[in-house]
């Protein structure tokens, strides 16, 4: 298939291409540059330029194509909500190429939305609509594509990493950083679920292959890393004390990350490793954590 890839130069887009043509595909990557463009071509896929803004541009990506895969977003968690916004534009320019077709399209979303509440794991079959993740546009955008007789995949994503990015942890090192100490809320029992970038690239593209209209499916290697244990790798590679902060100093340590910093996020990848024989094989989070290059 020839297949348009948003986000092909980003953290886990630019994993997903080779993966792609490695497996017989054709790829059209979007991207912002002509520098992004060039990486491109020299993974051999075709570059096309647009941004997340120019919705005319990217309706004319996924016109060329046979599928879209959806990888793309503004990550400057700052300005989260408003972010979440431009992405169910996204979906929708995408979606409305794609309409009267059979082309399937993968779209971005997160485990949390699958959470069935009581500090059970999150599950490819729920979907929790009174989820207070803002990401929950994506899902939803998503979903009246499907009522609409799209072929809609959801991939949902833990705390993705290497020894470079980290998902959320990323912004946590950066806060660490700034407030002089690692902190964890309470007793740091809350759980991040993750899982390794180039395992999470293999399973877009078996979600391609293998998937069914419809699915959600989890991009999860382990199910639950309690915030204590994160912050005190942290703490030893910055070299910076390891508090536990009360509810009541949560904000002011976290800033913007503070609705984030006690959930507790379980996810379950069982149902998406019997369906598409996805097996990660990758390092742990801890690992990765403990790889990091701090003086960076």
């Amino acid at each position: 298939m020839r297949v348009f890839l948003t986000g092909a130069t980003g953290f886990i887009g630019s994993r997903i291409a080779p993966e792609l043509l490695a497996a017989g595909h054709q790829v059209l990557g979007m991207t912002r540059s002509e520098a992004g463009a060039e990486a491109l071509r020299k993974v051999g896929a075709e570059a096309h330029l647009a941004t997340l803004e120019d919705l005319d541009s990217i309706r004319a990506g996924a016109e060329q194509a046979d599928a879209v895969i959806h990888t793309a977003f503004d990550h400057n968690f700052s300005n989260f909500v408003a972010n979440c916004e431009k992405d169910k534009r996204v979906i929708e320019a995408l979606g409305s190429v794609l309409k009267g077709s059979d082309r399937p399209i993968l779209i971005t979303s997160g485990t949390g939305l699958g959470d069935p509440g009581h500090g059970e794991p999150a599950r490819e079959d729920v979907f929790n609509k009174g989820h207070p993740n803002p990401r929950i546009l994506s899902e939803l955008t998503g979903e009246a594509l499907s009522e609409a007789g799209i072929d809609v995949r959801v991939v949902r994503l833990p705390q993705v990493h290497d020894t470079v990015r980290q998902g959320l942890i990323t912004p946590v090192v950066a806060i660490s950083r700034e407030k002089g100490r690692v902190a964890y809320v309470g007793e740091g029992l809350n759980r991040w679920p993750a899982a390794p970038v180039l395992d999470v690239a293999k399973l877009y593209v078996l979600a391609l292959d293998k998937g069914e209209a419809g699915a959600r499916y989890h991009a999860v290697a382990e199910e639950g890393i309690t915030a204590r244990a994160i912050a005190e790798v942290l703490g030893e590679g910055l070299r910076l004390p390891v508090v536990s902060l009360s509810p009541e100093e949560v904000p002011q340590h976290f800033g913007w990350m503070a609705m984030f910093a006690a959930l507790d996020m379980p996810a379950s990848s069982a149902w998406t490793r019997t369906q598409l024989g996805w097996e990660p094989t990758g390092p742990s989070l801890i690992a990765d954590l403990k790889a990091m290059d701090y003086g960076a």
